[in-house]
Parts: structure tokens; sequence; C-alpha cells
């Protein structure tokens, strides 16, 4: 899926403010799909494309992003959480269903239209190649060199193989600002509690969210793999 976004748009009012683990477990399945529930319909070009309709941006109904927040040009203000990776199937069984158990009782809690995206950023490793290749000329033990060599064959085989980094987000929209912060609050506690690290979107998260959709991630500038 590379430079790909794949969106849920849920609602858990349709679906009676319940979620199974069947729902939960059916999420890693649908990544590089896009099923929706809510509004449907026709979206008519703004006048103002209609006029100047050189730029994809002049169908967009952004007006600005600023502090992890779109505003759309309805006063409506979309933002949401980036949640951390993890495979909890590596974990024990008593630990998986607690992780399991914990994102059900997540789901159900959102009584808000929601959405589930899951995007692929490409990776930049050339930075780290390079300390990596500085610190092997500069080390003579052999058995440090020869670690070293097997991570530089492993960063080559990332560069000719495309290599991105998945990036999952639940984005929601809201009209008050309260009610806004309350919401991330309580997403962040939440998936705290089934053993996730959520944050705030921020302003680059949403702008390469919008890039992946308008160009399939193919123009937006690569992130940088550092060395610790």
């Amino acid at each position: 899926m590379y430079g790909e976004v794949g969106v849920i748009n849920m609602n858990n009012q349709m679906m009676n403010n319940q979620v199974n683990q069947s729902v939960t477990s059916g999420i890693n399945s649908s990544q590089a799909g896009i099923a929706s529930k809510g509004d449907a319909g026709t979206k008519k070009m703004p006048k103002a494309a209609q006029t100047n309709a050189k730029y994809t941006e002049n169908w967009l109904p952004l007006k600005a992003i600023s502090n992890g927040i779109m505003y759309n040009n309805k006063n409506e203000m979309i933002t949401g959480v980036k949640v951390q990776p993890r495979n909890i199937f590596i974990l024990d069984q008593g630990s998986m269903d607690n992780a399991l158990i914990g994102l059900m009782n997540f789901y159900n809690t959102l009584d808000f239209e929601f959405w589930l995206v899951v995007a692929d950023r490409p990776v930049d490793i050339a930075v780290y190649q390079a300390e990596l290749q500085v610190l092997y000329n500069s080390t003579q033990d052999p058995r440090i060199r020869k670690l070293i060599a097997q991570d530089l064959q492993k960063g080559d085989y990332f560069i000719n193989n495309d290599v991105v980094d998945t990036e999952y987000f639940l984005l929601f929209k809201e009209k008050n600002g309260e009610l806004l912060q309350k919401k991330l609050r309580n997403m962040i506690n939440s998936l705290a509690s089934a053993g996730l690290i959520a944050s705030q979107t921020s302003n680059d998260d949403l702008r390469m969210i919008i890039d992946n959709f308008l160009n399939g991630g193919r123009k937006y500038e690569s992130g940088s793999v550092m060395p610790i």
C-alpha cells in the first residue's frame, strides 16, 4: 500500500453503540480499502474553483490547518489522534485478550462519527545509512564490523523495496472547541487503557493525510530515520 490511504468511516449510532470483537479484529484486514457509512452524495465544486480549477486543492473545502486541526468552510474543526502501532498478536493469550477487550470498550464509548485512517509514509533512511557507514569505517573490531555490515545490508534492502512507515489515525469533526478537546482527552485516555499510546494529530500529520489522498503519496517529502 505504498503511498496510499485506507479509510473506514464509522458511526456507532448506526450500530446501536455496539462493536464486537469481530469488528475489532476485522479492522486489520480493511486497511487498504474504503468502507463508508453515513453521509453520501455528490459534492459540488466550489464557485471559486469553477473559475480557477488549475489545482486539485481548489476542490477542498478547507480554510486552514493550525494547531493540529483542519478548519473547513462549514465552521467545522477536523482533528483526531495518531496511534502508535503495536503488534498485540505476539503477546501471551491473556495480554492479547485484554488488549482486544480494551479496544472493544474504547470503540463502544465513541458515540459520534469518526474515521479510521491508515496511511503509508515513505521513509528515507539515507542519513541513518551514512551514520552506519561512518561507524563501520571507524571501528576495527571485526565482530562489531560484521554486525554493522549486516545492518547496512538490511538498509539497502529497505531502500530497494520502497519500505514505508504505516501510521494510524482516528479523526472526527466538531464545531465546539470545548467538546473537541474533551473528545481528544477521552480518546487518548481510553486508548491508553487498551495499552496503546496516542497523541493529537499534528499539522504535518494532517497535511500528509491530505497529500496521500490527492497525490498517492508521490510528492510527499519522506521522513528521515535518525540513529539513536
